[in-house]
């Protein structure tokens, strides 16, 4: 066992760091070039999650010296009428980076609606191209999926951007995190491990890894004698359960990791809340950014 209590990576303060480089790449180029970079937020319908993530990557956007513009659309929205939306924000050079909030509502098909962004506006790294370029490894051209991004500058944090002779395991293969992450993981030079609902042994598979990253929605799935002592947990998942501690109808949310055990083994580890989430937005404006710079041929800032 490791005798001290694992370092807590402080999500926040990460994605604060990463904010105020895309802010001062922001007042750069419009500096320098007379260019404001431009997001563009598509909702459909009225959920009222969506709507808060919507409303907090405006406001995000807006601290960053963007353009932001929020295209709220009813429900009852057609298939054509949501693609010529998408057609129009492609075609207004004041927008750099266009997002498609997901889930659309039932009767919608996201798949042609996300494939219809320019590949180089498509800053949730959606696309089949930027899925493409990543699994090539050109991470030159391409935008990257914003959580395993953000996930990734967590883990650099702690191990440098060299992962050559470390083991890591990724727990959950989906499009929008596990393969992207592990993709990203590969390129980093750790040798990588996709574990998922249907692998034998998961919990000996995870005691394997200096890198544990834990994203199947399973709440407090992980537990410490699945983690090798020292090892760094990034946890993902992100799971709302009741808390009747906090008073009547009162919630908390709580991670894919067992934080309270697991945190006496592992050497580094994310807490939810704190941890991942606040660098999923943040990573949305460094791709906005990025896309801008390329857009007007200057050079890409590190985030």
């Amino acid at each position: 066992m490791v005798a001290d209590m694992a370092k807590r990576i402080d999500g926040k303060a990460i994605a604060a760091d990463v904010i105020g480089k895309v802010t001062a790449a922001s007042a750069a180029l419009k500096a320098e070039k007379g260019v404001v970079p431009g997001l563009a937020v598509v909702i459909v319908g009225d959920d009222p999650a969506s709507h808060t993530y919507v409303a907090a990557k405006g406001r995000r956007a807006k601290e960053c010296g963007f353009h932001s513009v929020q295209v709220t659309l009813p429900a009852e929205t057609s298939q054509a009428e949501l693609e010529q939306v998408v057609r129009e924000l492609n075609d207004d050079p004041t927008i750099h980076g266009i997002l498609v909030q997901l889930p659309l509502p039932a009767h919608l098909d996201e798949f042609p609606v996300i494939q219809l962004i320019r590949p180089e506006k498509d800053v949730d790294g959606l696309s089949i191209v930027n899925a493409g370029k990543l699994a090539l490894g050109d991470t030159k051209t391409g935008l990257i999926s914003c959580t395993p991004a953000g996930a990734m500058v967590l883990i650099r944090s702690i191990h440098g951007s060299d992962l050559s002779g470390l083991d890591a395991v990724v727990i959950g293969r989906s499009n929008l995190f596990g393969k992207p992450m592990g993709q990203l993981l590969l390129q980093a030079n750790a040798t990588v491990t996709m574990a998922h609902s249907r692998t034998a042994d998961l919990p000996e598979i995870c005691r394997r890894a200096d890198i544990l990253i834990a994203a199947t929605g399973r709440a407090e799935m992980v537990k410490a004698d699945w983690v090798k002592p020292g090892a760094t947990v990034i946890d993902v998942g992100i799971t709302r359960i009741p808390a009747p501690e906090r008073g009547e109808g009162k919630t908390r949310l709580i991670g894919d990791v067992d934080y309270a055990a697991v945190e006496k083994v592992a050497g580094a580890i994310t807490p939810v809340p704190g941890g991942v989430g606040p660098m999923t937005i943040t990573m949305l404006m460094a791709n906005t950014m990025i896309a801008a710079c390329r857009d007007n041929g200057v050079t890409v800032p590190d985030f």
